[in-house]
């Protein structure tokens, strides 16, 4: 994914007056992408703060509608603003203007739908996408099934379990040598060691 840019507040509405507050959404029918687990508020004016599960996405720059998760209840929220904090990020969601409404969504995953992200270039792909592939090494063995992503201070892992193993897959060019999406298979050549960690 590309880099967050510069640590500027990014506001997609001048105003943040009260309003009725969200109400739950009726079903989606786009993918909802889970973008991070919103772990507490922040002052006292409705800010939340987000532990991303990429902490270095670029992608709220075009997202204006969040949907947030929580025990089985789906709250859709237009996204007033955003802005970078350490490896969290810190969002303000329309409707939200104290800390007492702010307390109420802590513990929520935010998500977004799939079809608001940014158009990546050819070759390009997220890493949410990779879920689910089946993966193999260079000899044809199969490790598992991709079920998750981690971020890592040096990048991307791959969770990929499969055989009763669990196996954390670097995300890097140098291991993984191909993923073919139409017919969902990823294929890593691990260094030695790898796969006994």
């Amino acid at each position: 994914m590309p880099r967050l840019r510069e640590p500027i507040v990014r506001s997609f509405s001048k105003s943040l007056k009260k309003v009725k507050r969200s109400s739950p959404t009726k079903p989606v029918s786009e993918r909802l992408v889970p973008f991070g687990e919103i772990v507490t508020t922040h002052g006292l004016e409705g800010w939340l703060k987000l532990n991303p599960f990429n902490p270095e996405t670029t992608a709220f720059d075009s997202i204006r509608q969040v949907y947030l998760e929580h025990d089985g209840a789906r709250l859709s929220h237009r996204l007033e603003a955003y802005r970078p904090h350490n490896r969290q990020i810190l969002v303000k969601l329309h409707s939200v203007d104290c800390i007492d409404a702010a307390k109420l969504l802590v513990g929520a995953t935010l998500c977004v739908a799939e079809d608001s992200l940014p158009a990546l270039k050819p070759g390009q792909y997220y890493h949410f996408q990779a879920i689910g592939l089946e993966v193999f090494d260079m000899r044809g063995n199969r490790l598992g099934t991709v079920t998750g992503t981690w971020s890592a201070g040096g990048g991307e892992i791959y969770v990929v379990a499969g055989g009763g193993k669990e196996y954390l897959i670097p995300a890097v060019k140098e291991i993984v040598e191909n993923i073919d999406f139409d017919a969902r298979i990823m294929l890593i050549n691990p260094p030695e060691g790898l796969l006994n960690l």
